[in-house]
């Protein structure tokens, strides 16, 4: 793995460190995250409500908000046609709550995953106007449904289009309105919102006009939830978003929020962070879409009975369960295939297919094999004739150009840069494989390949203290383009044994190298997922190590205390040269 120190501008740094008040280190890590000046620092520092922007900078806002007033006003039925993850069911949490709450009336549809698939159909579209409904709005999806906004049209239905995801070449949809920060033409600042996102700035506009703006920060607990689970970046008004609702998920007042963080062990005791709700809480929401239906989560944010949402969350939990047994067998298929297949070592991209394989879980499963091999992935689910695939990719591939590359093959697909999904004939998938591989080879280097571990600053061991972690804990939330710092010590002695965990963790404890008489602490290093690192290069007690690590807290009552999670580790130079 190679190791590069993130780039900052150090000129930068001294200013910031200077007329922000702040510490060297932490001007450092700022620089290297876009901040240039003492303002900007400060509100990174202190997000507000008032760094929320308002909804109607937003393309499309006026006309979306306008005809929602009239519908609520007049009570007309509203459909929200929602999506499966995460994203989408928490979307339309959002925008039923708000409408709910400012009289209107609002039915949802969230697709099945396996019957329906991603996007939005004519069928659900005709169904709404056979029950009376005259306006649809789209959330986290529809930013290429072309076909349907024909089909609303036709019926005489008003489409709104909501949506974050980036549209085709073609341009957007036909609809009464489209919001999608991402369009040609808007000048919204925040070009990353989540779905959610999106559809939060349509209720914090509604709650406004409604006069009820004092409960949008109640919003912005799902927001927060939303916007980690999509991994978009944690900067800017996103930052604010999960900063500020982090705060509130501490005191959760709704009854299936409650029982959710219950069941993830997550008691509000202390100050939540980004990772408790990307490793817990996402996870158990999105397994509603990925193994049954979605719309049980909706069910679970918008129940009142608290025994009812106990058993939501419950179910959830159990579907969570069933959902990482599928991915362990996917993962086990694969791994055997990339292990027999010695033609898959040399390839640059790779598109693995199986009939047996559960279609809610492929889009983990292929952020699983892209951390493996470090190259652009596509795992598809075969079925009757028909191919259903997700694909990730690494940071030097622009996924969905290469898809769009080749257009032709697919009955359907989108996403981003990193992550798409797609759907097409079982018989096109070999040549689909070729023409990704032509395409990645013609995009691609061998030097892409080679794994890249970011790190913020070098701190030698000896400065690691609780006083750090705190000035640390001020740039929280961490996640996409704000990512936890990682520092490099070098010449860490190995104070104790190494040891696997579980067969897949390794532990041990390091210390600076030995300081005369002066007592040297020893801090607990784990490292997740790398006994295979440690099984290739067995370390000997006293070893000096150059070591990557984060400052993490164990908050256990009897044991807990500062520990360091190791992203990487070498044997230093200078005793790998002696030939230790």
């Amino acid at each position: 793995m190679r190791w590069t120190q993130r780039p900052f501008d150090f000129s930068t740094a001294s200013r910031l460190s200077a007329e922000a008040g702040i510490s060297p280190l932490v001007a450092v890590l700022l620089a290297a995250r876009g901040i240039r000046y003492s303002d900007e620092a400060y509100q990174f520092l202190n997000p507000t409500l008032e760094s929320l922007h308002s909804p109607y900078e937003m393309l499309g806002m006026d006309a979306a908000i306008e005809r929602l007033l009239s519908a609520i006003a007049k009570k007309e039925p509203i459909l929200i046609y929602g999506d499966y993850d995460v994203d989408g069911t928490t979307a339309t949490v959002i925008l039923k709550t708000a409408i709910e709450i400012c009289g209107g009336r609002a039915d949802f549809h969230v697709p099945h995953r396996l019957l329906e698939g991603y996007g939005m159909r004519d069928e659900v579209i005709e169904k709404a106007a056979a029950d009376g409904k005259r306006l649809i709005i789209s959330v986290d999806t529809g930013i290429r449904a072309f076909a349907a906004a024909e089909t609303a049209k036709r019926l005489g239905l008003d489409l709104i289009v909501t949506d974050h995801h980036l549209p085709g070449a073609e341009g957007v949809p036909k609809a009464l309105a489209v919001l999608n920060p991402n369009q040609e033409g808007c000048e919204y600042p925040c070009k990353a919102l989540c779905g959610a996102g999106v559809a939060f700035k349509i209720a914090q506009a509604l709650l406004e006009k409604s006069d009820r703006a004092r409960l949008i920060p109640s919003f912005l607990k799902i927001v927060a939830i939303a916007t980690i689970a999509d991994a978009v970046p944690l900067t800017g008004e996103n930052r604010a978003f999960v900063s500020l609702g982090l705060e509130g998920l501490r005191k959760p007042v709704n009854a299936g929020l409650r029982e959710l963080l219950g069941i993830c062990k997550i008691d509000g005791s202390r100050q939540l962070s980004a990772q408790d709700i990307a490793f817990r809480v996402a996870p158990r929401l999105n397994a509603a879409g990925r193994m049954d239906v979605a719309r049980d989560v909706v069910e679970l944010f918008t129940a009142k009975d608290v025994v009812h949402a106990k058993e939501l969350a419950q179910h959830l939990n159990k579907m969570n369960g069933d959902r990482q047994e599928e991915e362990a067998r996917i993962m086990a298929s694969i791994e055997k295939r990339i292990a027999e297949d010695a033609t898959l070592k040399d390839r640059y991209s790779l598109v693995l297919d199986g009939a047996e394989w559960h279609r809610g879980v492929i889009g983990i499963c292929a952020s699983r094999v892209v951390e493996r091999v470090n190259r652009p992935a596509l795992v598809i689910a075969c079925h009757e004739g028909e191919a259903h695939g997700s694909g990730r990719s690494i940071k030097s591939f622009h996924l969905l150009n290469a898809l769009e590359s080749c257009a032709e093959l697919f009955s359907r697909f989108g996403g981003h840069a990193h992550a798409v999904g797609f759907a097409l004939p079982e018989d096109r998938v070999p040549a689909l494989r070729e023409k990704l591989e032509a395409y990645a080879r013609q995009h691609l280097t061998p030097a892409d390949f080679v794994p890249e571990m970011l790190f913020d600053a070098e701190l030698p061991l000896s400065d690691v203290s609780e006083k750090l972690y705190a000035m640390l804990q001020k740039l929280e939330p961490f996640g996409m383009n704000n990512p936890q710092p990682v520092f490099v010590s070098r010449g860490a002695r190995l104070a104790a044994p190494a040891r696997t965990m579980k067969e897949k963790h390794v532990k041990m404890r390091l210390a600076p190298q030995a300081n005369g008489t002066k007592f040297q602490r020893s801090f607990e290093a784990l490292a997740w997922r790398q006994s295979g690192h440690l099984l290739a290069e067995p370390l000997e007690m006293g070893e000096s190590l150059d070591v990557a690590f984060t400052i993490d807290h164990n908050d256990h009552p009897d044991f807990g205390g500062l520990q360091l999670i190791l992203s990487d580790w070498t044997k230093s130079a200078a005793a790998a040269k002696a030939g230790r």
